[in-house]
């Protein structure tokens, strides 16, 4: 919309002027101003002080006379030929410059484009400062603003004029003011305009890789202060130069490719950065191996792709072999270098360290077809180290190895595992190994990797080994059969009973000996056994009840011991499961009962039968009272079950202690009876409390009692 207006403005202008120069007197059909809009300059070089770059044509219709010519660019000037000249050595410009054409008569704007420029950018100047193909005329009363580029890093002295703002208003009647961040906000001060003739100066350096843009406002006012023209744009671009070097974010990177990799496989990707402008040659890298350490088979057994940084291999698969490389770790000086490379161009240096990993391309092989080991029969352990040849990498799984007893082991007597530390196979015995049994083991022994071989390697004759184990023959002590010896005796059976015959035999089938048999453990010491035959027997009577025996069980241990050299010994255990006999007379629980004298319940208590015998010795019970006369006239003794019965009074006591005979009878074959006493205490009793005598019991007043209730019966 802008541009139209001002097309249109520039438009009406040149109408006015056309107008204008008729009524002055000019030549008909003469539009005031540049008679050409665009022109061309081909950059060569730096642009020599006063040699002309090309003539512009400018006519105002009326003569050319007091025209005044206007250039965006300092360094440029317009003479009295109309021709462009520098008014200095330049030794760069900017893609585009702005020539103004002011007299009486003509206001006019020309464009001149600089082409063939050293500085390579995906986009002209005019894209990036987002300026159309042609400049459009201005209207009266408006500011003249062209982009001003600067390059970064200029060297004293400051300021320096890098542009110039050109306004409609006649000189001396306005102000310049300049605003926005690098004038009057941060970073403050970078650029400053003369308030009189619009001249834009930077005060110091810049740094591209600060700010790459500047975009300020650029307004005249008055001298009151108040607007006259403005605000516009005013955008400053910083030019880069080639100031800062290739970085590598680390200074070591590591890689590794696999032994035997095609050529042209890929390692690792180096990558450096540059902070300079990417859209120029200041930060184009290019990589290059400037060393290789070593440098063996091959100086170059690496190439890195100078654009993208891709280290690949160039040495041969057959060459890149791991078992066969001087070393298994190379490592590389890489150049990151500006400038597309060229010889001007900044560097950076980093290390590249490549590992040379292993793959399992090499099977393991014994050292030795055959090993032999001795043991001593019932003896387990290692016996014997088995060491294999692998020319992989160790401590990985193309170098650890699998040990496995392919034959000879029916009884799964030996075990193989593998020593970490040395990857040798370790044999054990797990089982004892009899030498009467077999006096020779043969065993055949397969050891494997934990990866898989590589397609074209197999495991060869090497990958297995004979080993030959030899039992050492040992004097084994006896064994007793059955171990433990069980066996059923009736409790109480007469001194000097036979118990059991002990069976032990010598494993030593080979040689000829002889056995003698000892008590090692008789708790109750009711045993005795003969030395020779083994014979054991009673010599003490065998008592169930015994503490000694537990859940009807005795136990005792014997030794066996053979007259080899040295004698060896072996223990073996009878256990005697005792069978009961009513050898026990049972008894009556609680013996001490207590009963209120003024109670109206007559129950005693409730007394159970107690037997050390087992059924059918023991229960069911008989429980009554005992043979002295009259006890049934004062006590009642009622049957409840089969192991205990009701003590019921007859008549009401005084408080006093009573012992109360009772006889109680098991059910053995032939029954056992017991006579017993249950203490009675007759107490006073009030609420909660109780009291007992604590005199003697009157057993042996009883008969007075029963006396004493005869006569109190006549006195009825």
């Amino acid at each position: 919309m802008e541009i139209g207006v001002r097309i249109l403005l520039a438009f009406l202008v040149h109408q006015v002027a056309q107008v204008g120069g008729q009524q002055d007197g000019r030549h008909e059909g003469c539009v005031p101003g540049f008679q050409v809009k665009q022109y061309q300059v081909a950059y060569s070089g730096p642009f020599q002080k006063g040699q002309p770059l090309i003539q512009v044509e400018f006519d105002d219709c009326a003569g050319n006379e007091d025209v005044v010519f206007e250039v965006s660019d300092p360094s440029f000037q317009v003479d009295g030929d109309l021709n462009l000249v520098p008014q200095r050595d330049v030794p760069y410009s900017g893609p585009v410059m702005f020539i103004h054409g002011l007299s009486a008569h003509a206001d006019d704007m020309a464009q001149v484009d600089i082409t063939d420029l050293p500085l390579k950018s995906p986009h002209t100047l005019r894209d990036i400062l987002g300026l159309g193909q042609t400049l459009p005329y201005r209207s009266k009363r408006s500011l003249l603003v062209p982009p001003i580029i600067v390059t970064e890093n200029q060297r004293a002295s400051f300021p320096k004029v890098i542009g110039r703002v050109i306004s409609s208003e006649k000189s001396g009647k306005h102000i310049f003011r300049l605003t926005g961040p690098g004038a009057d906000q941060d970073p403050k001060g970078l650029f400053i305009i003369d308030t009189a003739t619009g001249e834009v100066s930077v005060s110091r350096s810049l740094d591209r890789e600060d700010f790459d843009s500047y975009e300020l406002q650029v307004s005249t006012t008055d001298f009151a202060g108040n607007l006259v023209e403005g605000p516009a744009s005013l955008l400053i671009t910083v030019i880069d130069q080639n100031d800062n070097r290739p970085i590598f974010k680390e200074t070591r990177y590591t890689g590794e490719v696999l032994e035997g990799s095609p050529t042209g496989t890929t390692v690792m990707t180096m990558t450096a950065f540059d902070a300079d402008d990417p859209a120029t040659d200041n930060a184009a890298l290019r990589y290059n191996i400037v060393r290789q350490s070593p440098d063996k088979p091959s100086p170059n057994m690496f190439y890195i792709d100078a654009e993208r940084g891709d280290i690949v291999t160039v040495i041969s698969p057959t060459l890149l072999d791991r078992e066969t490389l001087p070393t298994t770790t190379y490592e590389l000086e890489i150049v990151a270098k500006d400038m597309a490379g060229s010889e001007v161009g900044l560097t950076g240096t980093a290390t590249a360290t490549i590992t040379i990993t292993d793959k399992n391309d090499h099977a393991p092989e014994f050292t030795h077809p055959l090993f032999e080991a001795h043991v001593h029969e019932g003896l387990t352990g290692v016996v014997v180290n088995l060491t294999v040849d692998d020319r992989d990498d160790p401590a990985t799984g193309a170098w650890r190895a699998v040990y496995s007893i392919i034959n000879g082991d029916p009884t799964q007597s030996f075990e193989i595992q593998t020593n970490p530390d040395n990857n040798e196979g370790m044999l054990s015995v797990v089982k004892p190994l009899d030498y009467e049994a077999t006096a020779l083991h043969k065993l055949f022994i397969k050891v494997e990797n934990e990866d898989p071989l590589v397609p074209d390697v197999g495991y060869g004759p090497s990958s297995t080994a004979t080993v030959e184990v030899t039992v050492l023959d040992f004097n084994e002590g006896p064994v007793f059969f059955p171990d433990p010896l069980t066996v059923t005796r009736m409790e109480n059976i007469p001194v000097g009973s036979f118990v059991a015959s002990l069976n032990a035999t010598d494993p030593d089938i080979l040689q000829i000996q002889s056995i003698r048999y000892t008590i090692l453990r008789d708790p109750a010491g009711w045993l005795s056994v003969n030395p020779v035959r083994g014979t054991v027997n009673t010599s003490a009577s065998l008592d169930r009840e015994s503490p000694y025996v537990h859940d009807n069980k005795y136990t005792a241990v014997f030794i066996a011991t053979d007259n080899g050299s040295p004698p060896a010994t072996g223990t073996g255990t009878l256990v005697i499961h005792l069978e009961d006999y009513n050898d026990n007379a049972p008894y009556v629980v609680p013996s001490v009962a207590r009963v209120c004298e003024d109670a109206h319940d007559m129950n005693v208590a409730i007394v159970g039968g107690r037997d050390k015998d087992l059924p059918p010795n023991a229960a069911p019970f008989k429980i009554e009272l005992g043979k002295q006369p009259g006890l049934d006239k004062m006590w009642k003794v009622s049957r409840v079950n089969s192991t205990h019965s009701q003590i019921m009074l007859l008549h009401s006591l005084k408080k006093a202690n009573y012992q109360l005979p009772l006889l109680i009878t098991d059910s053995g074959v032939p029954p056992l009876s017991n006579n017993t006493e249950v203490k009675v205490q007759v107490c006073v009793c009030k609420k909660n409390w109780m009291h007992c005598s604590s005199a003697h019991s009157h057993s042996a007043s009883l008969l007075v009692l029963l006396a004493t209730l005869l006569l109190a019966l006549l006195c009825l």
